[in-house]
């Protein structure tokens, strides 16, 4: 015995691109089905540092590029959601920072002082008297610049319940790239399959939008989906678990066009804090094992902030991929992506910050295609089906 399922759209991964989209469809009115191979944030979402960029970090050649416009708007947009008066309602999500920073260890170049002086970057970036600085960078043994930079810090976790517990119903746990769910007929998915022992449920919608990050590619290999190809672009990224009273939320820049290092701290279970460190650390330690990727870190840490001690920390460092469309050249996308077959869109944020800017993309794809809300979802035949958790930051995992 098969039950039929039907709904708008289904939403297939469940990390902040996903939910947003999820939240956004269910606000226009759309009835949704969000599946989710493993936990809710799992992916990149939850391994991102919770920085929702203005572009100031693309800018570090002393222009604005099209990354850097943009992804420009993006702050004012989380902002007006975390005050509960946006586009979702993050108002329970927790704010780490109201301000990312940047510091230079030594005078900028007379360019980039001026760049960051003129009017193009007006609004984006400030330059910080030294009693306006963070604890941090407030020992006289500091000789460098510091601006702070219209950008947010969030607790990624934190942003993913809020995302997902008022559709908590419609949200379930399911691969989809196992052979045989995804029903594509050669030119357009017909359905999802869940096979149970006792009674099987078919899933069928409008439209179908593919958003699990680096899992898009075995959504479309299991399936026979055509869609567009993919890149990755790993890191090699290093977490601090210590005892230093005081958070760091900066970039650290030098005379390159990308951060010499980008430190984000985030609060642990055990009420340490653990300082989780990108930039161009993780980018040129891919090719490093863990041991020598972790001393790398350690001597550059001592070398950019040799004030601070961080007495007996524990260190650990993983890898991740960033998916993305794929560049010619492998370059970084500007924007968030997506692509149409038939009734199946494939979508990648390309950023964190860029969720909301997909999920307008989506609406206005749906709208064009004529694609309106007509459903009302029985959710109660899928309650066989398990609801997916949240995800563990990684410190969690690795320092347990």
């Amino acid at each position: 015995m098969t039950d039929l399922v039907t709904t708008d759209v289904v939403v297939i991964g469940g990390g902040v691109a996903g939910l947003w989209l999820n939240y956004r469809l269910h606000r226009a009115g759309y009835s949704t089905i969000l599946l989710e191979k493993d936990s809710l944030g799992g992916g990149q979402t939850i391994r991102s540092q919770g920085i929702i960029h203005g572009g100031t970090k693309y800018a570090l050649n002393g222009a604005l590029t099209t990354a850097a416009n943009a992804i420009a708007d993006m702050p004012a947009r989380w902002r007006a959601c975390l005050e509960g008066q946006g586009d979702v309602d993050l108002s329970s999500a927790r704010i780490l920072s109201e301000h990312h920073f940047m510091w230079s260890k030594a005078q900028l170049a007379s360019k980039l002082t001026t760049f960051f002086a003129s009017k193009a970057v007006r609004g984006r970036i400030e330059s910080l008297k030294e009693n306006e600085r963070p604890e941090a960078f407030r020992d006289r043994r500091f000789k460098g610049t510091l601006y702070a930079l219209n950008e947010l810090v969030l607790d990624v976790p934190s942003v993913v319940s809020a995302l997902a517990e008022p559709f908590h119903d419609g949200i379930y746990q399911l691969d989809c790239s196992q052979p045989g769910v995804i029903d594509f007929d050669g030119e357009r998915i017909r359905g999802i399959n869940i096979n149970g022992k006792r009674r099987s449920v078919r899933i069928e919608a409008q439209c179908y939008v593919l958003t699990a990050g680096e899992g898009n590619e075995a959504l479309l290999h299991g399936s026979g989906l055509p869609g567009p190809a993919m890149q990755r672009r790993p890191l090699h990224m290093v977490m601090v678990k210590h005892d230093y009273p005081h958070p760091i939320f900066a970039h650290c820049i030098g005379t390159g066009s990308k951060p010499l290092l980008t430190i984000t701290s985030h609060p642990a279970e055990d009420g340490k804090f653990v300082w989780y460190l990108g930039g161009n650390l993780a980018e040129t330690g891919v090719e490093l094992a863990g041991k020598e990727q972790v001393q790398k870190a350690q001597e550059l840490v001592a070398e950019l902030l040799p004030w601070v001690d961080l007495g007996q920390a524990q260190w650990a460092s993983f890898f991740i991929n960033r998916a993305e469309p794929r560049q010619s050249n492998l370059l970084r996308p500007d924007n968030a992506f997506l692509a149409r077959t038939a009734n199946t869109l494939v979508c990648w944020p390309t950023k964190l910050a860029l969720s909301p800017a997909l999920s307008d993309e989506v609406l206005e794809d749906l709208q064009k295609q004529g694609i309106t809300p007509k459903a009302h979802t029985d959710y109660s035949l899928l309650a066989g089906l398990p609801h997916p958790k949240v995800s563990l930051p990684v410190w969690e995992q690795m320092f347990s």
